[in-house]
């Protein structure tokens, strides 16, 4: 076997890791209240930003949910040029809420939490709930609007308010999918022995 091939194979096995598997989700994902006994964490991250933000617990869950499924390594896929060479990833999203570089140090420098990280749930949870609560005072987008929400979240405010996700049949499809589920959520823990 040639060099090349053996550094190759060599690359290609450590690009599939994806950069560590540090944590895993809860299971049993479409019951909220089964995600927060097994994370009793989460539920306090949550609340702590609906009192902060006003977001509502379920709104937050079912954004995060789309975002990385409550992985708080999360990362998007890896950018491959001729369908072998790995050529980074195709953005900078990273941890539970899946935010980007630019965003998130706008959220730090904005709230001066400069050792939030993005893989704790406790500040994943607030930048959500900053984020949303900026969509709500800018946009006018309800707290509770999980769909639009979403697509502000998704597309940036500036994206938005110009309309960028009406072109893309499939974001629409997600963002309906997440207002479900944050209605199925928000029924759930009206009934969770875990709710305070």
């Amino acid at each position: 076997m040639s060099r090349f091939f053996r550094a190759l194979v060599i690359v290609l096995l450590a690009a599939s890791c994806g950069g560590g598997g540090g944590s895993s989700a809860p299971r049993n994902l479409d019951n909220a209240c089964s995600i927060l006994q097994q994370r009793p964490g989460y539920l306090r991250a949550f609340q702590a930003a609906e009192r902060k933000w006003g977001v509502p617990v379920h709104v937050q869950m079912a954004a995060m949910y789309q975002e990385s499924k409550f992985k708080s390594d999360a990362r998007t896929p890896f950018r491959y040029a001729l369908g072998v060479i790995p050529m980074g990833r195709q953005s900078s999203a990273y941890g539970y809420s899946q935010a980007l570089d630019g965003t998130w140090q706008e959220y730090l420098d904005d709230q001066r939490k400069f050792r939030a990280k993005r893989n704790n749930i406790n500040d994943a949870a607030d930048f959500m709930g900053w984020y949303m609560a900026e969509s709500n005072r800018r946009l006018g987008i309800s707290l509770s609007d999980a769909r639009n929400q979403y697509l502000a979240y998704h597309e940036g405010r500036t994206g938005f308010a110009r309309g960028s996700y009406n072109g893309k049949s499939w974001l629409l499809r997600v963002a309906d999918e997440i207002a479900a589920r944050s209605v199925m959520y928000q029924g759930q823990l009206a009934t969770c022995r875990v709710r305070r």
